[in-house]
């Protein structure tokens, strides 16, 4: 299954293109996770070999951590991206595109064990081929998905449009409120973008909806110094 695009509205209006990852990324960010704890506990249990065993209790313990936490912190405290997956260019999101937090994560992670039945992650693969946002049983009980990060940051513009004369003298701040708002509504959804415009009344008249929108971006046209 090819890697497929979803778009999701964030809890501020914000309309975002997500690019899921299907399997064989994820499988590939997985394995190279796997060599890093692997390592890590080959370093380690050399480390702690001559103290018998209360070496072998912390030897122990740090593999219990590394296979249950390790990703749960990164993904947390690392922009939701274990080192494999920094590496694959994967990240973990909630499905509203906000950054997953502290139950999410340990929800997504801890039900990892039912993945790996009855066999090698046969269940988490079965899972990701039937559902069309490729999410295993983890993803599924904690709302996450897994999705390519942008390489590069979009650089929003001002929409051109025909230039308005505001009907009030603006102050700097307000000048630059209006602009930063031109240049957002490419980015957040219609409905947002026309709740927010009929705030600022006096600008907008008897405007409301995407007249008021228009009314709004035709200004922020005339602040840019488009006519």
């Amino acid at each position: 299954m090819l890697d497929t695009a979803r778009q999701v509205a964030t809890p501020e209006g914000i309309e975002i293109t997500l690019r899921l990852a299907g399997p064989v990324p994820r499988a590939l960010a997985y394995l190279l996770d796997l060599l890093i704890r692997g390592a890590a506990l080959i370093a380690l249990s050399i480390a702690v070999s001559a103290l018998g065993q209360f070496g072998m209790a912390i030897f122990l313990l740090t593999a219990f951590l590394l296979e249950w936490l390790y990703p749960v912190v990164f993904e947390v405290l690392a922009s939701g991206a274990t080192p494999g997956k920094r590496a694959m260019w994967l990240m973990v999101l909630n499905d509203d595109g906000t950054p997953v937090r502290w139950p999410a994560s340990l929800t997504r992670n801890l039900l990892r064990a039912l993945d790996f039945l009855p066999f090698f992650y046969f269940i988490g693969l079965l899972a990701m081929v039937i559902n069309s946002d490729f999410k295993r049983l983890g993803d599924l009980a904690a709302n996450t998905l897994v999705v390519y990060r942008e390489h590069k940051p979009l650089k929003a513009s001002i929409p051109e449009s025909a230039a308005a004369v505001p009907l009030v003298t603006l102050s700097l701040s307000e000048q630059r409120t209006l602009l930063d708002f031109a240049e957002r509504t490419s980015r957040i959804t219609p409905e947002r973008a026309a709740e927010l415009a009929e705030i600022v009344s006096p600008l907008v008249g008897d405007n409301t909806g995407q007249a008021a929108v228009r009314q709004i971006v035709g200004i922020a046209n005339h602040l840019a110094g488009r006519g």
